[in-house]
């Protein structure tokens, strides 16, 4: 086999491969002698079936299942050797028959492009940090106790307010017409929850049991519900009932009932506070590796691979679709998705990458075995059942390449932190909690 290699553009080959016909000749009959042992065919006893038979009905697809096969190891075979790193699949096509009894192809491909990291010493991150205070772990403590909370109903005469949960009838009407949703009897809700638009919660705060009011609402040009989208709607609302919310006491009792180990008020706070710190503390790693990557991109050189960019935008539309066919979109396989929408992500993501492999192959940032058993007990920690955890990650292999892809992220983001020029930014508890 000879082969030669033409570089098209920047990362853009043309391998041409030679292989003798004989070669493919002799595997062809191979393989059509191994299959007339077992064909089964009308007239014939198995094994029995003539040669010439077998070969009119499968020669073709034999020939072609032999050139594919042939053809790919003998790609594979020289790539390795004129040590090229292909990216994605090669569009071979054939060529004219040399006199010399060989068969041609000509494979087009992409290589990955050479990385060129600039000194990180020059790059600069800002690293948030934050903290569990007192008020966070008060606050936590106030959404577990409204979780666990119980209404008793109030006087005839009492004021619906903030809290409350009232028990209504509504019917609203746009240009006199009724729309879908717009319509309910017996419905609750709790005020100053945010269930309801504002005009509902406004108009409803201060009823008392038996009245109706009449009011406006202007529905939010980007509400969920098209068909009433920036429109203005007139409602009639009636109240039946309001009822008075009773919030538990932070007492031995609700940690009980939480099931803290140590059923007390100090071992309430101190469960609060550890859970609230592992969360913090994830979401400061996912904040400042995001940080990191964005440092570690701006100081890259590398071309794109187009195979690969369009490998991820085709990742990318499939992914929207199962979004929309999760939310119920009718014909979501079918929904008109311009690839030019995912093409800056998907070139991201594919850049993203290949700087990452770079640095972590120079660098021995791979991940070890001992750091995937930390991070997946510290994950499983947060469980009833840690075990239990523990057992799901390690029976399912691509759950552990997902974890080991999150601990190199976590080698590289320690990495560039250690090199680049860091400052230091404290978040509020709030403030970090507030953000996706």
């Amino acid at each position: 086999m000879t082969v030669t290699v033409e570089t098209l553009q920047k990362l853009e080959r043309k391998m041409t491969l030679t292989l003798p016909v004989g070669t493919i000749q002799s595997e062809v009959q191979s393989r059509l002698k191994k299959l007339a042992r077992t064909v089964k065919m009308d007239g014939f006893r198995p094994g029995k079936v003539p040669m010439n038979v077998v070969t009119q009905r499968y020669g073709y697809s034999v020939h072609y299942e032999v050139m594919n096969d042939k053809v790919g190891e003998a790609f594979a075979v020289a790539a390795n050797e004129a040590k090229l790193r292909v990216a994605g699949q090669p569009q071979i096509t054939e060529k004219d028959a040399s006199p010399d009894g060989e068969m041609a192809f000509d494979a087009v491909f992409e290589v990955y492009p050479e990385v060129k990291i600039g000194d990180l010493a020059s790059a600069e991150v800002k690293k948030v940090s934050a903290e569990v205070t007192e008020g966070a772990i008060d606050k936590t403590l106030d959404i577990l106790r409204k979780q666990r909370r119980t209404f008793a109903q109030r006087p005839q005469d009492a004021a619906a307010q903030d809290g409350d949960r009232v028990v209504v009838d509504f019917e609203g009407k746009i240009d006199g017409e009724s729309f879908s949703g717009g319509k309910a009897e017996n419905f609750q809700f709790i005020l100053g929850d945010g269930q309801m638009l504002k005009e509902f919660e406004e108009a409803t705060r201060g009823m008392k049991a038996g009245e109706s009011k009449t009011f406006q609402l202007a529905f939010p040009a980007d509400y969920h519900g098209k068909d009433v989208a920036g429109k203005t709607a007139d409602f009639m609302v009636t109240l039946h009932k309001v009822e008075s919310a009773h919030l538990p006491e932070v007492n031995e009792a609700l940690a009980k009932s939480l099931g803290i180990a140590d059923a007390s008020v100090e071992g309430l706070r101190a469960d609060v506070k550890k859970n609230l710190q592992r969360e913090v503390k994830f979401r400061l790693l996912a904040r400042n590796k995001q940080a990191v990557m964005d440092a570690l991109v701006s100081k890259a050189e590398l071309d794109l691979p187009n195979t690969s960019v369009q490998a991820e935008v085709k990742r990318l539309m499939e992914g929207a679709r199962a979004d929309l066919k999760q939310r119920g979109i009718k014909d979501a396989e079918k929904a008109p998705l311009p690839e030019e929408i995912f093409r800056p992500q998907a070139e991201r993501r594919v850049r993203l990458g290949l700087v990452v492999a770079e640095l972590v192959r120079s660098n021995n940032l791979q991940a070890k075995p001992e750091q995937i058993k930390a991070h997946i007990e510290e994950l499983a920690a947060s469980y009833e059942k840690p075990a239990d955890i523990l057992r799901w990650y390690y029976s399912d292999n691509d759950r552990m390449a997902e974890i080991e892809a999150i601990v190199i992220e976590s080698n590289v983001t320690e990495f560039v932190l250690g090199k680049a020029r860091v400052s230091e930014i404290n978040m509020s508890f709030d403030e970090l909690m507030a953000q996706n």
